[in-house]
């Protein structure tokens, strides 16, 4: 290819011609199961053959989308669309979970794998974990900046962004919100954008008010400066969109890419939310960010459909040609093309001698070229023909299709290539764990003044990187304090520096919420545990991060209390019992957004009037949007076989923080508002 590839998403077989057309070096898509966008048409078994064969006949490579949360009852279904995947010649995966890269790793090492976007990748340390893995590409995280996305290249694996399409205002892979509100959840691939319904800042929204919407995302203007920075791929977000809109963003970056011009006025009108936005990768993050999806935007794209079909109403040229035509008198006529790489041949029959008239060269070299509904260009033709022979046209013609059909076929083959897959080291009967006492509380503060009304009783308790010295002068032990780390690293630099200072006052425990915390905190010989952002699920991908090392393991809150209690792994596993779960992690601020920093009324409303506080953590680069209502679970607690259930404090006062520990340790009934999390209703 020489350049950065254009990476098109296909969510029906009605996409791939658009992105074939229009000038996509490879696809991505999903099967009918375990994909971040179950919603989508997707592709059965036998259209994902279908379609990996139609790709790779256009030399285009083929990624499945592998990327949900998968509970123990789904891993061996899944195994069988990892050995599906293997028999299509898949050119790799994109994965979420880590029972998908275990399965993967046992069975069919030879699959590349790529870490996807869902993972919460976007720091050195992670992609470097991801390169200790085995990974081939990691999907970075679409907050980032470029001079961000230059730190995570040339790390020993490839570096994927998203370039074009929507942007969640949640950083992927840690929204709970959908799931939360409506029990369909991201992770899942049934996210039901509960981001773009109305919120406001200023009080109960009205139908204009969306503080978590963002516009859409476009870097057709940065495309150079991708490729400069070391970035292998330019992603395009859009599943769940219709063809022409795969014609218009994949012809878009195929156009930016050669230096033409883009028609973004045929963009916007495909599909937009009041415009398009390069925040993040300038790094001019604020109110400009922001839109929704308007009337214009919807009533512009009627018009604009009928145009973008033609984009793709033919096949793209991919392929120049040589061709090279024999015919001698005695013998049978014979075509070789070549495109550069993969060479065919055919033989016709023998040529008859003229009776009134001669096939001359030129007649025959003007059929050789007709390659009209082909991938091929004609770039050089040439014939050697003995004088006085007669060929008839139609039968050049049927040459020339048998060798461009046998072209076909030998990139298809080329391409296509089963992996092997050997399932017989995959095992999914998990001994059910041994009854375990109930949980023992962890306390979670978010400043450490909500300790002081506390009766603690050797409690281990989770404090903010940075809070060390406070939580020491206030006369706490560090050997029963686990340092949080921040849930998305602005600068890792930093987040490192802080970390060394803290080993040095004596703490040894840190939590870690992805693949990145993981390798720094173990860099610095700090013990490793697992927080809730890692979504564990299952046994498989809880045994694989207790054997990378975690002691303990806060298990996905949206799993129910019955699968929390099943999952088998010798490790110390845990849950969030009590407390505002944070529903998002954000780059940008969605009350500054709207009413500014000195305005900032720490909360958004929904259409309910449901009340959901904002933390600010602006110095480390994000903010959390925290549910409306917290856990309540201290009655409940016997339905919970787990190791330690965690205390949440967020917004509560040090008087209420000691309320709760005091009725948890009772187990008192629930006062006021509150919820049971998705504990007993579970998730879709």
């Amino acid at each position: 290819m020489g350049k950065i590839e254009i990476l098109s998403p296909c969510g029906g077989p009605e996409s791939v011609d658009a992105a074939l057309r229009t000038g996509a070096d490879a696809v991505y898509l999903g099967a009918r199961k375990f994909s971040a966008r179950h919603n989508a048409v997707n592709f059965s078994d036998e259209e994902l053959f279908a379609a990996v064969r139609e790709c790779h006949r256009h030399g285009v490579l083929v990624y499945l989308a592998f990327n949900t949360v998968l509970r123990d009852s789904e891993l061996e279904e899944a195994a069988g669309l990892l050995k599906l995947a293997c028999e299509a010649g898949a050119d790799g995966l994109i994965i979420q979970d880590m029972a998908v890269y275990e399965m993967a790793r046992a069975a069919c090492p030879d699959m590349p794998l790529h870490a996807s976007t869902q993972m919460t990748v976007h720091t050195p340390c992670g992609v470097d974990s991801a390169a200790k893995l085995g990974f081939k590409r990691v999907v970075a995280a679409r907050e980032l900046s470029l001079e961000q996305i230059k730190e995570l290249c040339g790390r020993g694996v490839e570096i994927e962004v998203f370039a074009h399409g929507a942007l969640c205002m949640c950083v992927s892979g840690q929204c709970y919100l959908s799931a939360m509100i409506g029990g369909r959840s991201a992770n899942r691939g049934l996210c039901a954008g509960a981001c773009r319904l109305p919120f406001s800042a200023a009080g109960k929204p009205s139908e204009r008010d969306f503080a978590l919407s963002l516009k859409d995302m476009s870097y057709c203007g940065h495309i150079s400066e991708l490729e400069e920075a070391g970035v292998t791929s330019l992603k395009i977000e859009g599943r769940m969109k219709r063809p022409e809109y795969v014609a218009a963003a994949t012809d878009a970056l195929f156009r930016a890419r050669s230096g033409d011009e883009v028609d973004y006025g045929a963009l916007r009108a495909v599909f937009s939310r009041s415009g398009f936005t390069d925040g993040y990768l300038t790094g001019k993050l604020g109110s400009e960010m922001f839109g929704a999806r308007e009337k214009e935007d919807v009533t512009a794209a009627a018009s604009a459909l009928p145009k973008l079909q033609k984009l793709y109403e033919k096949p793209e040229k991919r392929f120049k040609l040589d061709i090279r035509f024999t015919a001698k008198r005695g013998e049978p006529m014979r075509l070789e093309v070549s495109d550069g790489e993969l060479s065919a041949a055919v033989s016709g029959d023998i040529p008859e001698d003229a009776r009134t008239r001669e096939t001359t060269a030129r007649e025959i070299e003007a059929q050789l070229i007709k390659l009209g509904g082909t991938l091929y260009y004609a770039d050089r033709a040439e014939v050697a023909a003995d004088g006085g022979l007669a060929i008839p046209l139609s039968k050049i013609n049927a040459l020339r299709r048998e060798a461009v059909e046998r072209l076909d076929e030998a990139r298809i083959e080329k391409l296509s290539q089963p992996k092997s897959f050997n399932g017989s080291g995959l095992s999914f009967a998990f001994p059910l764990p041994l009854i375990r006492k109930r949980p023992e509380f962890r306390i979670r503060v978010e400043r450490i003044e909500q300790l002081s009304k506390l009766e603690l009783r050797g409690e281990d308790i989770v404090i903010p990187l940075g809070t060390e010295e406070e939580y020491l002068s206030a006369g706490y032990d560090p050997e029963r304090a686990v340092i949080a780390l921040p849930r998305f690293d602005n600068d890792e630099k930093i987040t490192a520096a802080r970390l060394k200072t803290a080993k040095n006052l004596g703490f040894s425990a840190a939590e870690c919420g992805n693949i990145g915390h993981i390798e720094l905190a173990s860099k610095l010989g700090f013990k490793l545990l697992g927080g809730f952002g890692l979504n564990i699920a299952n046994s498989l991908a809880a045994r694989y991060y207790f054997l990378e090392g975690l002691e303990t393991i806060t298990l996905s809150p949206e799993l129910k209390a019955s699968q929390c209690s099943k999952i088998a792994c010798p490790g110390r596993l845990g849950a969030v019992i009590y407390g505002r779960l944070p529903l998002m992690l954000t780059r940008n601020c969605p009350i500054a957004a709207q009413v500014g920093c000195k305005n900032c009324t720490r909360r958004l409303k929904d259409r309910t009037g449901a009340e959901f506080p904002i933390v600010c953590r602006r110095e480390s680069g994000y903010f959390e949007l925290l549910n409306s209502r917290p856990i309540w679970l201290a009655d409940r607690l016997d339905d919970f076989n787990l190791d330690f259930g965690d205390l949440m404090f967020t917004t509560e006062t040090p008087e209420q923080a000691a309320r709760v520990l005091r009725a948890y340790r009772s187990g008192a009934e629930p006062r006021g508002e509150f919820t049971r999390g998705m504990y007993y209703r579970g998730v879709e």
